[in-house]
């Protein structure tokens, strides 16, 4: 289905095409998205193919390429975290990790947690119960002496040797078994080690092994007992409509343990449930760095068998369940609870922050409601590196995807009114190009601010963009409670907000936000620019052994305070190189 200028509105798959548009057309659909999807359309277009499966195959293209309005949409550009450790190594250590492909690495990955607060959680309490070592293999090589982590019982110091490698293999072992699931195996290794190491007299040892095996009981015995689907990798889906807005919620098991949810919401779909679900999972799971072996519906497909035999081309053990009583059913119902609950706190999300909103277009006597926000904030040092940030606020929500970081060009002394008025213009020519204006600008500053950038809207002859300045009260530069004052066109006065008031506290979230991203920017630049200003000027050290040398130290500091061996170790430093790198220290 298109519009005038044939923009693709809707993608749909029928066996009777007759039946499909009487449903649009005859005024009985009673969703609340069809009028206005008939209100755009112009003309349909169809597509004959011979089977079921060729049908959905050919819709999930045609969905990935057009992407259009009326459709469910996927984005495949999440990562998901997960712990990964590697039995090979040595010295195995757990890390989280981040990553889009499967991969191909020979470790062992648990999750994903779709919370990296979850992720990192976990990690916190797997390095109380198994002191494994957290440090990088650099440091494992260079450091001489062990460190606070083994002073406090966290680490057993295998860098400098204090455990030997079937202690250390004990703990790994344990940590992989707990991360399983197998709680009840870890402990009775645990007590055998523990008992062994009491008849061989090494009681430190054996205290430490005692600790452990407290500390697990103490961890499994208060931890809030979760729903247990099968030890299969299993997914469960629930889902919510109301009105106009579909919420998926997917809760993710491995070994037997809920290890993550996450929702998926959207509005103005036109799909039937059916298909809202057949097109998620097509979307949604051949891309899936983590694949589950069964997926647990709440209801039956029509086309569950075309579905299922293109999900198996890339994911040949996966099963489509859809229990009807017992405990699966009761995770679907756990999910389908979930799907409802979290659908309404997202509603009332988004009317709380509907209401703040329009309280602040109302007291700062703004002409446009205040849908996506802008604000600016300017960072250097004395003048030097001048940089700047841009954040967006939508819906009075942080939205990471529109953060934009400047350079300052050309400007080589403190100036923020210069700094200020070529960010402005830069950004805001862009954003009249692309028809992407804000409704809202914010700058961190005063009256003098305030001038720059009405300035610059009228220089690009903008005038449906409401403009602000906020600056905290004289005398104050602390993060507490502050009198913040609004600087508005027309207005003498700025305009002060009550202590505690709602608005303040939001004015304060977006600049504040602001402020750290250009202050971390500009600490970047500063480094950056401090690290190629002494390497960059040594005779025979390039970008590829600058590289070598940062990755392998992290910092100047480190290369001057390392080593002739240590450094000789990097691939390509030569002795030449050594002599360069020993001036810098006088």
């Amino acid at each position: 289905m298109k519009n005038e200028s044939g923009k693709v509105l809707y993608v749909g798959k029928a066996k009777s095409l007759k039946k499909r548009l009487k449903q649009y057309f005859g005024g009985k659909d009673t969703r609340p998205t069809i009028p206005h999807l008939l209100s755009e359309l112009s003309y349909i277009e169809t597509l004959m193919v011979p089977t079921e499966k060729e049908a959905l195959l050919v819709e999930n293209t045609f969905i990935k390429k057009y992407q259009p309005k009326y459709n469910l949409v996927l984005k495949d550009d999440k990562t998901y975290a997960s712990l990964r450790i590697d039995p090979h190594h040595l010295w195995p250590r757990l890390q989280l990790v981040r990553y889009k492909q499967a991969p191909q690495d020979g470790a062992l990955y648990f999750g994903p947690y779709t919370s990296a607060f979850a992720a990192r959680e976990t990690l916190e309490l797997m390095s109380r119960l198994f002191p494994l070592r957290q440090c990088s293999d650099e440091e494992l090589k260079r450091r001489t002496r062990p460190c606070l982590l083994y002073a406090i019982h966290r680490c057993l110091a295998p860098c400098v040797h204090q455990c030997s490698s079937e202690e250390y293999l004990t703990h790994v072992q344990g940590a992989i078994a707990f991360l399983q699931g197998n709680n009840k195996k870890v402990l009775q290794e645990l007590q055998k080690e523990m008992e062994k190491a009491a008849e061989q007299l090494e009681f430190e040892k054996a205290a430490a092994l005692l600790r452990t095996i407290r500390q697990i009981e103490h961890v499994t015995q208060t931890r809030c007992p979760s729903y247990r689907a099968s030890g299969k990798a299993t997914d469960v889906i629930g889902l919510y409509r109301e009105g106009e807005e579909i919420l998926i919620m997917q809760l993710i098991f491995r070994h037997g343990k809920i290890v993550g949810s996450e929702h998926f919401h959207f509005s103005e779909v036109l799909e039937e449930d059916e298909e809202l679900l057949s097109t998620f999972l097509l979307q949604h799971y051949p891309q899936n760095t983590h694949p589950p072996e069964q997926i647990f519906l709440p209801f039956l497909l029509q086309d569950e068998n075309s579905l299922l035999a293109i999900l198996q081309e890339k994911l040949p053990k996966l099963q489509l369940i859809t229990p009807r009583r017992g405990d699966n059913y009761a995770l679907v119902e756990m999910a389908q609870e979930n799907a409802k609950a979290t659908f309404s706190q997202i509603r009332k999300q988004a009317a709380s922050y509907e209401k703040l909103l329009l309280d602040l277009q109302e007291a700062l006597h703004l002409n446009r409601y205040p849908k996506q926000i802008e604000c600016f904030d300017m960072s250097n040092l004395a003048g030097h590196q001048p940089v700047a940030s841009m954040v967006t606020f939508t819906d009075g929500s942080l939205d990471k995807k529109k953060m934009r970081l400047f350079h300052i060009k050309g400007i080589h002394k403190p100036d923020d009114y210069a700094a200020l008025h070529q960010v402005l213009t830069r950004r805001l020519s862009r954003a009249k190009e692309e028809d992407t204006l804000p409704d809202l600008i914010i700058v961190d500053g005063g009256k003098g601010q305030l001038n720059i950038g009405i300035e610059v809207l009228r220089e690009l002859d903008i005038a449906n963009v409401d403009l602000i300045c906020v600056t905290k009260e004289e005398g104050r530069h602390d993060r507490g409670i502050t009198l913040e004052r609004v600087f508005i066109p027309g207005c003498p006065d700025p305009i002060s907000l009550p202590y505690h008031s709602p608005l303040l506290l939001f004015l304060q979230k977006v600049r504040d936000t602001a402020h750290d991203q250009a202050i971390r920017f500009h600490r970047k630049t500063r480094s950056k620019q401090t690290i190629k200003s002494v390497l960059d000027t040594l005779p025979g050290i390039g970008p590829i052994k600058k590289r070598r040398l940062l990755q392998t130290f992290g910092s100047l500091q480190k290369i001057l305070e390392a080593s002739d061996e240590e450094l000789l170790q990097v691939r390509g430093i030569t002795q030449k190189d050594l002599t360069a790198l020993r001036k810098l220290q006088k």
